[in-house]
């Protein structure tokens, strides 16, 4: 054993006291030194597996863009389950992220139920239904038994004077409410960042319903074009073989198109035999027009069998395979049946009672496609939808965006639709044609169905320069053209339109409005906001019945862990201590 002397420990004490100084000014100046780069840097690191504290570029640049506060009123707070507790939580850290790249974000979380009797309670829900936020009634279990408590899970957004409401909790019709809240969180960035875009627009481009081929009126078109101008400037177009219908002459005399995007809403009679609206709208894809099809190879209503038993589905001719073919796709005259499908109200005796029962020709689509414009969609109705295959075309690639479920079969054309098929139980063993294609996205270079055969009224004209290959486009095909088509409610003067996939006999709201919207973004290249929907954050639920058994375990494990590893840090902080400045060695 070593002794030190007075003096020594004296100059001992001194170097460590002096040490001690050194290292405290040290560590001043390096937080100093990194304030001031954090002032003139910002850098975020995130360690999660799933990236979910990463926001995309595009709503970055978004963020930074803007010009002045975008206020979030959340009404989104109480006593919650854990599954909505955890949207909560997500929706909070989501604006605080955004909050980081701009300060214009503001956001305030409300419980709307909080220190309200009953009066002031209804007209709360009453103001909130008005601003647009959809209510639902949430069942609460606890130890006491279940309750029933109805909660507004969204927020009314505001920026520049004007206010828009938005859903946070998705409806998805078929899926588990755990997947359905796991795609609610997924979803958050492409809600938050949408909302302030569609808030954001100031000049709006524009695109054309056609007409003048028996296409939808517009009072079943009312929904989707209420959604729609929230992004487009929307006009309905006949063509009538004119060239300005689509196109306008530039100041190089060259033509451009009018419109960014075109929708073809289930045409119920041929194109002109001269083709010279199918003349125009070829070239309108040639100079990279958009064009969203909605189709319908076979002639079935429901109309038919109001007043009978018994009626026919027929192949429709509109005068269009030969084009869609070219471009790689042909609709094909049959109609697909589904044991997965929407049920349809029957009277099931004298007195008038009625009972839904699933109509197999009307399937319920469920996305599966990883896919944007189909990602986390709610089931899509449909109503006499036929299939389609892709075809080899050169420079085009192919995107199945919506096939049948895996208990599906093909009734070629003609087929016999009679109200007998409601009451005779479905043998899954004929349903063994499953996934047909309904639905596809093309995208690519296009060759005209017109190539060297241009119609004599056009071929010497000077306001025509034709194009036989198109600009890289794209185009979506839909084998069924009430996809598109809103129900009526029975009104004393008119009928009036109800939101798109909404269906009043089942009061179930489906996603056809969602899927039409993300196809038309998609198509107007907004590709890049629509990316954002393939963000996927996982959901790890806990075991309930795990969590209820060992409860006092974990709660233990919890609580005297962290204490235990806090003592015997501090017990072996303390020895190294005595260690150290004891002088002893």
């Amino acid at each position: 054993m070593v002794t030190l002397t007075d003096r020594d420990m004296t100059a001992n004490r001194k170097n460590i006291r002096r040490s001690s100084f050194t290292q405290l000014a040290i560590g001043l100046v390096i937080i100093v030194v990194l304030n001031l780069i954090g002032s003139f840097a910002f850098y975020r690191l995130d360690l999660t597996a799933d990236k979910r504290y990463t926001l995309s570029p595009t709503t970055r640049k978004m963020l930074k863009e803007l010009d002045g506060v975008v206020t979030f009123k959340v009404y989104l707070e109480g006593d919650f389950p854990a599954g909505f507790q955890r949207l909560r939580n997500e929706t909070r850290e989501m604006l605080n992220q955004f909050r980081a790249y701009s300060k214009n974000i503001q956001f305030e979380f409300i419980d709307p139920s909080a220190g309200k009797d009953k009066n002031q309670l209804d007209a709360m829900y009453m103001q909130l239904a008005k601003s647009g936020l959809n209510a639902t009634d949430l069942q609460v279990k606890d130890k006491a038994g279940t309750s029933r408590k109805i909660i507004f899970p969204g927020a009314v957004v505001s920026y520049h004077g004007k206010e828009m409401p938005l859903d946070l909790l998705l409806t998805q019709v078929g899926k588990p409410p755990a997947e359905v809240l796991n795609n609610s969180v997924q979803s958050l960035e492409f809600g938050l960042i949408n909302v302030i875009r569609k808030l954001s627009v100031t000049e709006k481009p524009k695109i054309a319903f056609i007409e003048g081929h028996g296409e939808l009126e517009p009072v079943y078109t009312a929904s989707i074009e209420a959604a729609l101008s929230e992004y487009y400037e929307i006009e309905h177009v006949r063509i009538d073989g004119q060239p300005s219908a689509l196109a306008m002459q530039t100041q190089n005399a060259s033509l451009a198109n009018k419109y960014k995007a075109i929708i073809i809403a289930k045409p119920d009679s041929a194109f002109a035999k001269n083709e010279l609206d199918k003349f125009m709208i070829d070239q309108f894809i040639m100079r990279g027009g958009k064009v969203l099809w909605l189709v319908d190879p076979v002639y079935a209503e429901m109309d038919s069998l109001r007043t009978k038993d018994k009626t026919y589905a027929l192949a429709r001719d509109l005068n269009l395979d030969d084009m869609l073919f070219s471009y790689g796709v042909r609709l094909n005259s049959n109609l697909v049946v589904d044991m997965s499908s929407l049920p349809i109200p029957v009277v099931i005796d004298p007195k008038g009672n009625q009972k839904l029962i699933p109509w197999l020709f009307f399937p319920l689509l469920i996305p599966t496609s990883n896919h944007p414009i189909v990602r986390n969609l709610s089931a899509i109705k449909t109503e006499f939808v036929s299939s389609m295959d892709t075809v080899e075309a050169p420079g085009v690639t192919k995107t199945i965006l919506l096939s049948t479920s895996r208990y599906s079969r093909v009734l070629n054309s003609p087929v016999t639709l009679s109200l007998s098929y409601l009451y005779q139980e479905p043998d899954p063993q004929q349903f063994n044609q499953p996934y047909q294609p309904v639905a596809v996205l093309l995208e690519g270079e296009f060759t005209s169905v017109f190539m060297n055969r241009i119609p004599a009224e056009f071929a010497k004209s000077p306001e025509i320069a034709f194009l036989g290959k198109s600009t890289k486009t794209a185009m979506i095909v839909v084998a069924d053209g009430d996809i598109i088509k809103n129900q009526l409610q029975p009104g004393e003067l008119r009928p009036t339109p109800l939101p798109l996939g909404y269906d009043r006999y089942t009061g179930q709201q489906f996603g056809n409005k969602d899927f039409i919207l993300n196809a038309m973004n998609y198509l107007c290249d907004d590709s890049a906001l629509l990316s954002v929907r393939s963000r996927e954050v996982k959901l790890r639920a806990l075991d309930a019945s795990l969590v209820e058994s060992q409860r006092l375990k974990w709660q233990l494990v919890n609580l005297v862990v962290p204490v235990l590893l806090v003592l015997a840090f501090a017990f072996a902080h303390g020895y190294w201590r005595r260690k150290r400045y004891t002088g002893i060695y």
